[in-house]
């Protein structure tokens, strides 16, 4: 499916995992409030040996990152009721070290120095490619295993 740029054709296109380490089986928590974005996530994290767990809200988050330990989060900016950022900043309150990839598909530059200035590990523009994805990903967790940030809840 080369040359599709529509993010609902995710799903569509083969990954290519060439060359990248296995990173085990991970947990990630993936929020969007878009269900397509949800599916075409879950294909492209589970085909790479990843456990996705989708949830279309903040709030929803939230209750998850309570009941689970999720090694990444991958949140969308643009939700209702509560977005991206609200929610990136009450996992940092609550788990501060829990790395995040913010991702959005209605994005400036001034949204993207906020997420980093919160704390964010790094930001992904939507639509994506699956190998970017899990590339993202991996430069994210190969970092944090570097910097030995491990940290579960502090409450």
């Amino acid at each position: 499916m080369k040359g599709c740029h529509n993010f609902s054709c995710f799903l569509l296109q083969p990954i290519n995992l060439n060359g990248l380490p296995n990173m085990n089986t991970m947990k990630i928590l993936v929020v969007d409030d878009e269900e397509i974005v949800l599916e075409s996530c879950q294909a492209v994290l589970e085909e790479a040996g990843f456990e996705a767990v989708l949830v279309p809200s903040a709030d929803k988050a939230l209750q998850a990152m309570k009941h689970e330990d999720f090694a990444l989060l991958l949140i969308d900016v643009k939700m209702p009721e509560h977005d991206g950022m609200y929610l990136m900043e009450e996992v940092k309150k609550q788990w501060s070290g829990k790395p995040v990839i913010v991702m959005s598909g209605y994005y400036t530059v001034d949204t993207i120095n906020k997420a980093i200035r919160m704390g964010a590990a790094t930001f992904i523009a939507k639509p994506f490619e699956p190998e970017e994805l899990i590339a993202t990903i991996q430069r994210v967790m190969e970092k944090e295993e570097r910097h030995g940030k491990q940290e579960g809840p502090s409450n």
